[in-house]
């Protein structure tokens, strides 16, 4: 109910598109059929196929041409890049590529063989580089990329763990110390000649102790 109010502040042509865009990925999404053979499609599921495929042509044909004028004026000032923003997010880049994209994911992970044969997907890399240059230009851009990325939850409390230990305690550690270790009860394991105490991270990893 909420996205029905900013319809409201689209075109009529474009929420035209966004809901023929809809229509398509409902008839492509799999249905539970009993019988039916596997990696075998209907004449007129491979027609949505074809349609999609068509559709998304021209939608990138279009979001093609607009992206590299869009970066073009954006790249004057932090201000025109805001507002370059403002008017891309109301056009099909910004209303119907976010979700033509979740949507074929989507289809790929309930049906890979289908969205191969429509052949849709390779059109959207061609975007990639256009999206990439528009969204460098983006103002606290150098910044995101120089932070440093980590895990919350689990792998942060590993990292920031007891596992983490000063350079002064580094000492060299035989074979045989290891293996009484863990005999112990300890979980030591080595990595690229390096011994790593994975003690604390045992208890809170989902994959169990084996695959440690």
């Amino acid at each position: 109910m909420d996205q029905e109010l900013y319809s409201k502040e689209r075109s009529a042509s474009l929420d035209l598109l966004l809901r023929f865009q809809r229509l398509l990925v409902s008839k492509l999404y799999p249905a539970d059929c009993v019988g039916q053979v596997p990696n075998t499609y209907s004449p007129d599921l491979l027609g949505v196929g074809s349609l999609l495929k068509k559709y998304t042509a021209l939608l990138c044909t279009h979001i093609g041409d607009i992206l590299p004028v869009a970066t073009s004026v954006a790249c004057t000032s932090h201000r025109h890049f805001a507002e370059v923003s403002c008017v891309v997010d109301g056009d099909l880049t910004g209303i119907l590529l976010p979700e033509l994209v979740v949507s074929i994911v989507l289809l790929l992970s309930k049906n890979a063989g289908l969205m191969q044969e429509a052949g849709a997907i390779p059109l959207l890399a061609g975007l990639l580089e256009h999206l990439d240059r528009f969204n460098h230009l983006a103002p606290g851009k150098e910044r995101d990329d120089n932070e440093d990325l980590a895990w919350p939850g689990i792998m942060g409390s590993f990292f920031t763990g007891q596992s983490c230990r000063n350079n002064e305690e580094v000492t060299l550690i035989r074979k045989a110390d290891l293996e009484n270790h863990n005999k112990d009860g300890g979980f030591w394991t080595v990595i690229d000649g390096k011994v790593y105490d994975i003690k604390d991270f045992q208890t809170q990893s989902l994959t169990g102790s084996s695959i440690l």
